[in-house]
């Protein structure tokens, strides 16, 4: 299909079609799962299901930061998630997310484990488990908590709309890529407008709102999502600029995003991590390094 082609649904939706794009081979209709496969279980009470992907970095950089505030009850097993080979429609993954996307948190640390999804239901369990990044006062948590659901409701606009017909879709569609364009340049400027006058989204103090919003347009205005930077003139964006700088000094979220990394560096991959010297002998570089 092109922008000269014309296109009327049937009155009913018979199926998909051989259509292409990069993520065809895993895009189906229905739920549940479509193998037997258990979970693996480490050695820590949080034990994550999970991919580097924005939705996957928002919880690595979370439980980083809970270990670096000194909740030692973080500690967790980060496992491998590889959603191309169709590791999400497994038998165990569908018990920890019916609905079949990364990433997964299962918590063990009491008589009877508790699942856990969805990445914004995540930050808030954990920011709610260990009393840290959540203000607890009445107008700095709703201010930090409309900030964590502004990301949920608009990011789907920037990965499932711009990314997709951007980056992924098989044809360019002139009107799908100027319409998620222009709404996520909108989002930008939300963003850059609440930036120019805090310090962070919530306000003075660094929140799961940040962690939320920052692996999605972070990466986005430093022109390493989708590539698209110079299309969407990120520069124009300083305030939003500067708090992505800011927060990426942050050691934590350095590692957080090294974890389940399949992309980029090898030295900045670390598929899954069990202990936290895992960051130092057992990134994709060093498993590779001779003897």
């Amino acid at each position: 299909m092109d922008n000269s082609s014309s296109y009327t649904p049937p009155r009913v939706w018979s199926g998909i079609k051989e259509n292409g794009g990069r993520f065809a081979s895993i895009n189906r209709p229905t739920a549940g799962p479509t193998h037997d496969k258990e979970l693996p279980v480490g050695r820590h009470p949080l034990q994550l299901y999970s991919l580097g992907t924005p939705n996957g970095v928002k919880v690595t950089v979370m439980l980083e930061d809970l270990l670096a505030a000194g909740h030692t009850g973080a500690e967790y097993d980060a496992w491998l998630i590889r959603i191309q080979e169709g590791d999400q429609f497994g038998s165990g993954f569908v018990s920890a997310n019916p609905n079949s996307k990364i990433p997964a948190l299962v918590d063990r640390s009491g008589p009877t484990p508790v699942r856990v999804f969805e990445s914004g239901a995540i930050l808030m369990y954990l920011a709610e488990k260990f009393g840290a990044f959540l203000p607890a006062d009445g107008p700095k948590r709703a201010e930090c908590l409309s900030w964590l659901f502004w990301q949920m409701g608009s990011a789907p606009f920037l990965g499932g709309g711009f990314g997709h017909f951007y980056a992924y879709a098989p044809t360019k569609i002139e009107y799908a890529i100027d319409r998620y364009a222009m709404e996520v340049k909108r989002q930008l400027d939300v963003l850059d407008r609440r930036l120019a006058e805090s310090a962070y989204l919530a306000g003075d103090e660094y929140t799961v709102a940040d962690m939320a919003v920052w692996p999605w347009y972070g990466t986005l205005v430093k022109g390493q999502l989708y590539e698209a930077g110079e299309f969407l003139q990120v520069q124009a964006y300083s305030h939003v600029l500067r708090w992505t700088n800011q927060i990426a000094q942050r050691p934590a979220v350095r590692r957080g995003r090294m974890v389940n990394r399949t992309m980029g560096a090898p030295s900045s991959q670390l598929h899954e991590r069990h202990d936290a010297g895992d960051f130092d002998t057992k990134t994709q570089d060093k498993l590779a390094a001779p003897l």
